[in-house]
């Protein structure tokens, strides 16, 4: 298992990861969000490679002021066997290492899986309420 920097060559698996694990949206177009991602810097936009495989990613940026994650994924058959673990922790060190003070992060409503995961992982309700303006449309 090979935790490293999303490159280039990735951007088909990484879709497609996405995909398999209920991430895309009609209105965020991954494509695009993957070369917006990489316009700004891709340090922070992680895989994991198995055996050539794409099995996992995060996408973090940071601003200054906090961190936040995106499109953590782990191949479904591979849930709960530590990779997501690991890409948090790698990603955390990289935040960590920038001066980042705190992460934040998303869940769907209802998503109680993902939910309990970051909580075993030490995060915890912010109670804050996240709103959002869409500048661009992607479709």
């Amino acid at each position: 298992m090979n935790i490293r920097s999303f490159e280039s060559r990735d951007t088909d698996a990484v879709i497609a990861l996405w995909q398999a694990c209920d991430l895309t949206r009609p209105w965020n177009n991954p494509a695009l969000d993957i070369q917006r991602k990489c316009a700004v810097g891709d340090d922070l936009f992680l895989v994991c490679e198995e055996d050539g495989q794409i099995t996992g990613s995060v996408m973090a940026g940071y601003e200054g002021h906090r961190g936040w994650i995106n499109y953590l994924a782990v191949a479904p058959g591979l849930r709960n066997s530590g990779l997501g673990r690991r890409l948090m922790e790698e990603v955390e060190r990289r935040l960590l290492a920038l001066g980042c003070p705190k992460i934040n992060l998303q869940v769907r409503q209802g998503n109680d899986a993902v939910i309990a995961f970051y909580e075993a992982i030490g995060f915890s309700d912010d109670h804050c309420t996240s709103l959002g303006k869409r500048l661009i449309p992607d479709n």
